[in-house]
């Protein structure tokens, strides 16, 4: 406990975007979060006081972060589970553990996992050492043939360590790199879905509304909730499939489940994400509690929020860097207030860099077109600088 508030210290390692927003979240709370960076200028460290500076593959880093903590969690899934294990053995509440974070960290082990618990997901295999290429070619023979999706098993995102093949020579540099891979069937998709829930050591359960995520290049650049036209059962399928992932992998804190809907709508699970994610950053002004309280609430096992909307129609944009020069930062959120009042802002303090992940914007209302225009325009205009800001909208009252 933190003798100045006699309510608990949280730790998180990796001081990025999501810790500097649970950082916020903690605020309300009256929580003290305590932040595990690299940096200084990370963007959580620019804004928690209580920074330790350190690499989360440092044993005693971790050790001396976690002294005084009530739980440790964590902004990333790129802790070594030999080091959380280590925590563990020391007398630290780590949430999610090790055991379950395996699944979030090794797309072959999550594939394996879920398929032994009758989940629905692609078909897929794991690719060998030697002899890949045939292993390959005998892959996508069975599932009618190329293209395939090749994923590295570890330390991809954003669109890395991801390969769609349409030959076994198309995947000649990849195999021979060798990478730890896995082989899947590309799914004929209709689009991606993300069922957003949270899981308390207690075994409460949240779900959040089921949203749709917009990828451009491996990189989501947009999320609609709810989900436009998907259908109740659907989204209670999703739902019901990601509380019973949480539950079957005793994941405590937020998961993302992101999902696959096919042309024939059919839902399979693509990717595992144990901590807030991108596709629930639309939770801060668009649900009554933020997946970063729910996150927090989870960790520290007190009773969890209520996941509802607070707009008919929410869309989260993400802001991307754009080219060197131009209008400043500044001056950009100076005219885009100004233009649409209501659009809420969020900017994670890192350097501008083309295509890097800067921020976000979200947009509420009543009118699904309206409503993605405003969040793109805003997102766009962060972006560049120039251009129209659609003036045309009447802003919605949040």
């Amino acid at each position: 406990m933190d003798p100045r508030t006699d309510l608990p210290v949280v730790g998180m390692v990796g001081g990025g975007q999501l810790a500097r927003m649970t950082h916020q979240a903690a605020i309300a709370l009256g929580q003290s979060l305590r932040v595990l960076a690299v940096n200084p200028d990370d963007g959580a460290a620019l804004v928690a006081a209580d920074t330790h500076l350190g690499s989360h593959t440092d044993l005693e880093a971790l050790r001396r972060f976690a002294k005084g903590c009530d739980v440790v969690t964590f902004d990333h899934e790129l802790v070594p589970g030999d080091l959380i294990r280590a925590l563990a053995a020391d007398g630290v509440a780590v949430r999610p553990g090790a055991e379950a974070l395996r699944f979030a960290q090794d797309k072959g082990a999550m594939r394996e996992r879920l398929s032994a618990l009758g989940a629905p997901v692609p078909r897929w295999r794991r690719l060998p050492g030697e002899a890949a290429d045939a292993a390959l070619a005998e892959f996508a023979a069975e599932v009618g043939g190329f293209p395939v999706v090749g994923k590295a098993t570890t330390g991809g995102y954003d669109g890395r360590g991801v390969w769609v093949w349409d030959s076994v020579a198309d995947a000649t540099s990849v195999l021979d790199a060798g990478v730890d891979l896995i082989v899947e069937e590309r799914v004929r998709l209709k689009r991606e879905l993300a069922a957003v829930v949270a899981r308390s050591p207690w075994g409460q359960v949240a779900a959040y509304p089921v949203v749709e995520t917009v990828q451009e290049s491996g990189i989501c650049v947009e999320v609609i909730a709810p989900a436009p036209g998907l259908d109740a059962d659907t989204a209670v399928t999703a739902q019901q499939l990601a509380i019973r992932i949480a539950t079957e992998l005793d994941v405590v804190g937020v998961l993302a489940v992101e999902l696959f809907e096919t042309v024939d709508g059919a839902l399979f699970v693509n990717e595992l994400a144990m901590r807030p994610h991108n596709s629930g950053h639309w939770t801060i002004e668009g649900a009554r509690t933020s997946q970063f309280e729910q996150h927090l609430r989870a960790v520290l096992d007190y009773p969890l929020g209520d996941t509802s909307l607070t707009a008919p129609v929410v869309v989260m944009a993400n802001v991307l860097g754009g080219a060197a020069g131009g209008m400043g930062i500044d001056e950009r959120v100076h005219h885009l207030f100004a233009a649409d009042p209501a659009v809420k802002i969020h900017l994670y303090g890192k350097q501008v860099r083309p295509g890097r992940k800067i921020g976000h914007v979200t947009a509420l209302g009543d009118d699904l077109a309206t409503v993605r225009a405003r969040a793109a325009a805003a997102a766009r205009w962060l972006r560049d600088g120039e251009g129209e800001i659609d003036p045309h909208h009447q802003p919605a009252r949040a």
